[in-house]
């Protein structure tokens, strides 16, 4: 990472919305469901399956909560209507999961027993560390509850994430697999590359001996050239890989034309400038191109 990119992530939230939203926009399908629908379509012709996440976690109220479930309710009845090969990615900050965990608990189930009457899968998004235990709860209670159409996410950068792993065996978990995007303390998350991709490894290996279908989601090469040797001697549909969307769209379909199910991470919804935001600092190299057509709008001609 560049010096000058590291600093122009800190300034971020000064570029001008325009500037963020036009180099973000391969990240996001748009700010209407129609957009969604309509991105989804396209990578389904392109042997894609996808992901539905509707943008809006962290809520501060009852009607805020209630609008985002309302959302993926609309969402269900899209996939449903449009036959799309898709699911759904729900973060629970977005349900309420902060301020009210009884509203959160009813408005998921809610979600998921609509997906199940839709036969369309609901994925409990993971959050930062102060949702981890919650999470899991809510995801076990519905489990044990009978519901089969419904899974959640491990973050190897979480030093926790194999014990994790190993406490919900029992339950055979749906699990996508990622390196987790939050900034945690050190004291319960791992720093360094190397610990993340061992951790990473190791929570994929456990998933995997215990009979877990499991979702890679990871644009790293080298994790993911390990995860298809893990996956070299199992049939194509125990298993699949994510990526975001406008992420390395050409990798992403070459393992579709090599036969391995892979799903793309599709955001939609009006808060698209905060997730822009998140998405550039996690990719300072964007960022300073973003700072780049910055100039050449106020410095006509500048290279």
């Amino acid at each position: 990472m560049h010096v000058l990119d590291r600093t122009i992530v800190r300034v971020l939230p000064v570029i001008p919305r325009s500037v963020v939203q036009r180099l973000s926009s391969r990240y996001i399908a748009g700010a209407t469901l129609d957009d969604a629908r309509r991105v989804i379509a396209a990578l389904n012709e392109e042997g894609k399956l996808a992901t539905v996440d509707v943008l809006g976690e962290e809520v501060i109220g009852r009607e805020e909560a209630e609008a985002v479930a309302s959302a993926y309710h609309a969402v269900l009845d899209a996939i449903f209507a449009d036959r799309l090969d898709a699911n759904v990615s729900v973060k629970l900050t977005a349900l309420g999961l902060e301020f009210d965990l009884d509203l959160c608990r009813s408005l998921l189930a809610t979600i998921v027993a609509d997906g199940a009457a839709r036969d369309v899968f609901v994925r409990i998004d993971m959050e930062h560390s102060g949702c981890t235990d919650d999470t899991l709860r809510l995801y076990r209670e519905l489990r044990e509850a009978g519901r089969d159409n419904v899974g959640i996410v491990l973050q190897s950068r979480l030093k926790r994430t194999l014990a994790d792993a190993d406490a919900l065996a029992d339950l055979r978990p749906n699990v996508r697999l990622c390196k987790g995007i939050y900034v945690e303390p050190p004291a319960i998350a791992y720093e360094s590359r190397e610990h993340v991709r061992e951790s990473f490894l190791q929570a994929l290996d456990a998933l995997l001996g215990g009979g877990s279908y499991v979702a890679v989601a990871t644009h790293d090469e080298w994790l993911l050239q390990r995860t298809l040797a893990r996956f070299s001697a199992m049939s194509p549909g125990d298993y699949e890989l994510q990526m975001l969307l406008g992420v390395r769209e050409e990798r992403a379909s070459e393992l579709v034309s090599t036969g391995h199910r892979t799903r793309i991470y599709v955001p939609y919804g009006q808060r698209w400038y905060e997730y822009s935001l998140r998405r550039l600092q996690e990719n300072p190299a964007l960022a300073g191109a973003i700072a780049g057509a910055t100039l050449k709008r106020v410095v006509p001609g500048t290279d």
